[in-house]
């Protein structure tokens, strides 16, 4: 039985959207395709937006353009990185997925580039 881990999924998110929402949601969606797979693998999947939007909208920010951001986005990410046990790190250029898994990296932490190579996880 493979062991349970938080798994922070990784990619692009605001890249290459030019603030546009629906690409920012485009690639959200994208982002969790991969959280069935991990959980019908027995793992938590986490996305650092999940947590992170719903901050900013409680400190009254307009959305992940608006100068909290910078205070928010990022340092959830971090924050979530010392409870996660692994990051999948999905493809896309992504500063800040770049930076989850150089964080992940200085933990010692399993960085996952594909789905296939997470323990427990079977593809359809």
């Amino acid at each position: 039985m493979t062991t349970s881990m938080m798994i922070l999924i990784a990619g692009p998110y605001a890249s290459g959207t030019n603030g546009d929402p629906a690409l920012m949601q485009q690639n959200l969606a994208r982002l969790e395709t991969a959280a069935w797979p991990l959980f019908r693998a027995g793992h938590v999947p986490m996305i650092g937006e999940w947590v992170a939007l719903p901050v900013l909208r409680s400190a009254g920010a307009s959305g992940p353009d608006d100068e909290l951001a910078g205070q928010v986005m990022y340092p959830t990410a971090e924050r979530l990185l010392q409870r996660c046990d692994a990051v999948l790190r999905l493809p896309g250029e992504s500063r800040g997925a770049d930076q989850d898994v150089a964080i992940a990296r200085s933990r010692d932490l399993p960085v996952y580039f594909d789905l296939s190579e997470v323990p427990g996880v079977v593809l359809d």
